[in-house]
């Protein structure tokens, strides 16, 4: 049964926790919560002085208070952490329990300070109580009074059941201080980014970042420095202080000082107070400032790549807030990610720039359409060589200025692959109703436009009629005496006797080999001519690839034996006979036979093969000459096309273009294959007679 003296003494002790723990809940901020804990605590036990020590969520001391007397001792954390090694404190935290000294003088847990000696203050007693919230120790409170044995057990049980009602507020103060430090940090962070990517202007984003970091930090000046290509040294770039060219070329090598260090590890480092600090040399920093304070620094980051750093010096008021390194690192990954869109972003304009500056001077007309054909753009040329404005271009499709015979590649036909060029020749109506001549080059982009480039071949067609003229009269006039010559020298061959004299002989072949060479260029020439006008090859007759291609080496032999050439026929004897003009199949033969010999090197060899496929003979020449540059394939079959015509071969550019005309007007296709230094492979194809 409790005396009344007792009861008396727990009421009052419940009401002592009751108005202390009121008055501890009605404050958020740590600074308050910690001088009503000490005030309070002192009070109800009669204590003359007081320390408070909290812990982060770590166990590293991140606040503390002190109170002697009347006085009280904000931010002491530094001065009180001596207690956590070797002190009371730290055997209460290690031990996790209060503890009583009625004598600090004769209790080795007590660090002994100068003013515990006995000529001194002499000895005190003292309590020390862990504050303990949710299984987490956030802090240890300590009490002192100048007169030993003052406290006693019952002092220790009450301070402990304050302490346990503080523990709380004390945590609740941290989650509150920390969601307000949260809050600033996010609130700088979001203005950041909408200032910061407002602009692609390099300048602009640059100037950007460093007043914004200006701002959110309070500092006197912001300095940026990002990499140099190869990424070894820093080059200082821009400053908050407006006098950027006074600080141009200053650098310094990653790695080395401490914008270098910062560089190299990632890792952003806070100086309060630099002459307190002599860990990292602040060379580079001494260029661009003479009294250095203290000194923030953070990387630059795109993308998870370090770019560069951000340093800031000197806060206008007091020091560095506690959450200004993650507030600079944050707008250090925002300003990177800002720098290098603004980089691209002038990359961007500049190769725009280059390219309409070649679109613009280019000396052809070039036009731009879609998949449609809608003109998109058209250069200055363009402009002239059509007689249309800009406007009037744009609102046309390319149908309505050029007719062809054939279907303009990726716009009346299938797409082109992106990168290949096609060329088509096609007819573009003027207003006036003129036709020019042109020659169309279509390639493909990679955004599903169409580059279509202009060339006006009025002079070439011109030269064309000029030249097929030229040859048609060479044709008609060579036909009558050459006719002359074989006869004659048909005669003079049969009045020769068979032992005659040797060179005799030796010239009349001479001469009969000429003569059946220039008897095949005028036949080519008639063919040629026939064949462009549509009429189809109407002496059509069975006969056997072998007995071709034996005939074709016949003739050739004596030009590749003066070059000590070899021709190897490769005919298996099972390609079945074809219904040709042989005669204009052995012409296709030679031709392509003497080319193999004028290309191929003296001592080279020459190989005439066959083959059956599906329903088609397959011939094909293969010379050991240099090869045929890729860009030449898609015109070696065209009149008067010549490889290396400023070399020593000599010929009108007709052979290959008679070849064309003469495979396709047997219904067959002709094709060419070489890579430069391996030689060259020209393959036709003709029916098989199936009857």
């Amino acid at each position: 049964m409790q005396h009344d003296g007792e009861v008396t003494t727990t009421r009052a002790s419940l009401e002592l926790l009751y108005d202390i723990s009121r008055e501890l809940t009605e404050a958020l901020d740590l600074s308050t919560v910690l001088r009503r804990v000490i005030t309070l605590s002192m009070s109800n036990v009669g204590a003359v002085n007081g320390s408070i020590i909290v812990f982060d969520s770590g166990g590293d001391p991140v606040e503390g208070i002190i109170s002697v007397g009347d006085r009280v001792i904000e931010n002491a954390a530094k001065q009180l952490s001596e207690t956590l090694d070797d002190g009371l404190a730290g055997w209460v935290i290690r031990n996790q329990r209060g503890a009583l000294i009625p004598d600090t003088s004769q209790d080795d847990r007590w660090l002994r300070r100068p003013d515990d000696h006995e000529k001194q203050t002499g000895p005190k007693s003292a309590v020390c109580v862990p504050l303990i919230a949710h299984q987490q120790l956030v802090g240890v409170m300590t009490l002192v009074h100048p007169s030993p044995n003052f406290f006693l057990p019952g002092h220790l049980e009450l301070i402990q059941a304050i302490a346990d009602q503080a523990s709380i507020a004390v945590q609740n103060a941290q989650l509150f201080a920390d969601s307000q430090r949260r809050a600033r940090v996010m609130t700088a962070l979001a203005k950041s980014a909408s200032v910061i990517t407002a602009s692609l202007d390099l300048d602009e984003v640059l100037q950007s970042i460093l007043s914004q970091i200006r701002e959110a930090l309070n500092v006197e000046t912001v300095f940026l420095a990002l990499f140099d290509t190869q990424g070894e040294y820093l080059n200082f770039t821009a400053t908050s202080a407006g006098n950027d060219a006074e600080y141009a070329g200053l650098q310094t090598k990653v790695g080395i000082g401490f914008a270098g260090q910062v560089a190299k590890s990632g890792q952003g480092i806070v100086i309060p107070v630099t002459e307190m600090d002599e860990s990292f040399s602040l060379e580079f920093e001494r260029n661009i400032e003479s009294d250095i304070r203290a000194i923030i620094c953070a990387p630059l980051k795109s993308e998870g790549e370090i770019i560069g750093i951000l340093e800031a010096i000197n806060p206008i008021v007091g020091k560095f807030d506690p959450d200004a390194l993650e507030v600079l690192t944050g707008i250090g990954s925002l300003a990177g990610t800002a720098i290098n869109h603004a980089r691209l972003y002038e990359q961007v304009q500049n190769t725009e720039q280059r390219y309409h500056d070649l679109f613009q001077d280019s000396i052809d007309p070039i036009l731009i359409t879609d998949n449609q054909g809608n003109i998109l753009e058209a250069n200055r040329q363009a402009e002239l060589f059509t007689g249309l404005d800009n406007i009037t271009l744009l609102a046309k499709s390319i149908s309505q200025l050029v007719s062809s015979k054939e279907p303009i590649p990726g716009l009346e036909t299938d797409g082109v692959t992106i990168g290949e060029i096609h060329s088509i020749e096609a007819e573009f109506a003027s207003s006036d109703g003129t036709q020019t001549p042109i020659r169309l080059y279509v390639r493909s982009s990679y955004v599903e436009n169409y580059q279509l480039l202009i060339r006006d071949i009025s002079e070439r067609r011109r030269f064309d009629r000029l030249r097929e003229d030229l040859i048609s009269m060479i044709y008609h006039d060579l036909r009558s005496p050459l006719a002359n010559i074989v006869s004659s020298l048909d005669v003079f061959n049969t009045m020769l006797p068979d032992d005659g004299d040797p060179a005799y002989r030796s010239l009349l072949n001479i001469a009969l080999r000429s003569t059946e060479r220039i008897q095949r260029l005028t036949n080519s020439l008639l063919d040629m001519s026939r064949l462009e006008s549509g009429q189809p090859v109407i002496n059509l007759y069975s006969t056997s690839p072998v007995l071709l291609a034996a005939d074709s080496v016949e003739a050739v032999s004596p030009v590749a034996a003066a070059k000590n050439q070899i021709i190897n026929l490769k005919i298996p004897s099972d390609v079945p006979q074809v219904k040709v003009d042989g005669d204009m199949i052995r012409r296709v033969l030679i031709n392509l036979l003497e080319n193999a010999v004028k290309y191929s090197p003296p001592d080279g060899e020459i190989t005439l093969g066959a083959a059956l496929e599906s329903q088609n003979a397959v011939l094909w020449v293969q010379d050991s000459g240099p090869g045929i540059p890729a860009g030449e394939k898609d015109y070696i079959f065209d009149k008067f096309t010549r490889l290396n015509p400023a070399g020593s071969q000599k010929g009108f550019g007709l052979g290959l273009a008679y070849c064309r005309l003469a495979i396709e007007g047997h219904g067959g296709r002709i094709w060419v294959e070489s890579e430069p230094g391996k030689g060259s492979r020209f393959s036709f194809t003709l029916p098989i007679n199936d009857h």
